[in-house]
């Protein structure tokens, strides 16, 4: 739950969609969720996403514009199915098809959000295979940068041969934890998120680190679920924490 005003929110089919000026966010402990190891969670979440990145690659028959969407919430839709039904444009799904940079994961449009300008700096918080980050390298254009910070070498290795077939070179992808950037003091005008902070345990830490790396009147632009009633049991487990 945020308990400071947030500005932008709308309601999006598998969550909320919402931007914040650097005012700083307190986030609620929630007492319904049990206490599990962070670094197993860690852990689950790091090896859901590179076999994800591995299947986008072509190691199991799962691959294509028209594949299922490669994530636990099994679906019958194609990647560019499920993008179009969380708020991208034609354009932005056809620029994401390239080194299947765009895999279904996301649960919203961040960028729509951000209202990106040239010559802005951004980060994106997981950034996968850096479907977010080129889109947001497109807006703020050869003045601008845009690094993408990712905890799994499976999906940094992808996003960065990405962006080497597009000879893109203001997109940059860094390894590193959303709890830990690897990122100084001060550097973003925008930081971005898509269906990433609900995989981790210590959101708190990850909106401090966000607010540290923003400038001032920097804004943050996340687009993630939200859970509004107990969880049954059965996702009670760090396995399913991690989907």
């Amino acid at each position: 739950r945020v308990d400071r005003t947030t500005v932008g929110k709308r309601a999006c089919h598998r969550g909320v969609l919402f931007a914040a000026r650097t005012q700083g966010i307190r986030m609620s402990h929630d007492q319904s969720v049990p206490e599990m190891n962070e670094d197993a969670v860690r852990d689950h979440v790091r090896t859901r996403y590179a076999e994800t990145a591995q299947v986008a690659d072509g190691v199991t028959p799962m691959t294509g514009a028209a594949a299922p969407v490669a994530a636990c919430c099994t679906s019958q839709m194609s990647v560019s199915q499920h993008t179009q039904r969380m708020g991208y444009t034609a354009e932005q799904i056809a620029a994401g098809a390239s080194g299947e940079a765009n895999m279904g994961l996301g649960c919203g449009n961040p960028i729509e959000l951000a209202q990106l300008k040239p010559g802005e700096v951004v980060v994106d918080l997981g950034s996968g295979g850096g479907f977010d980050c080129f889109l947001a390298g497109k807006e703020v254009g050869p003045t601008g940068a845009v690094v993408g910070v990712d905890m799994t070498p499976d999906m940094l290795s992808k996003a960065r041969q990405n962006a080497k077939d597009r000879q893109v070179t203001n997109v940059s992808f860094r390894l590193g934890e959303i709890e830990y950037l690897p990122v100084a003091d001060g550097f973003a005008d925008a930081v971005i998120s898509n269906c990433v902070i609900n995989l981790s345990l210590n959101k708190q830490q990850v909106l401090n680190e966000t607010f540290r790396v923003l400038k001032p009147g920097g804004r943050l632009a996340v687009s993630d679920v939200v859970k509004e009633g107990d969880l049954p049991q059965a996702l009670q487990t760090a396995e399913a924490f991690a989907c």
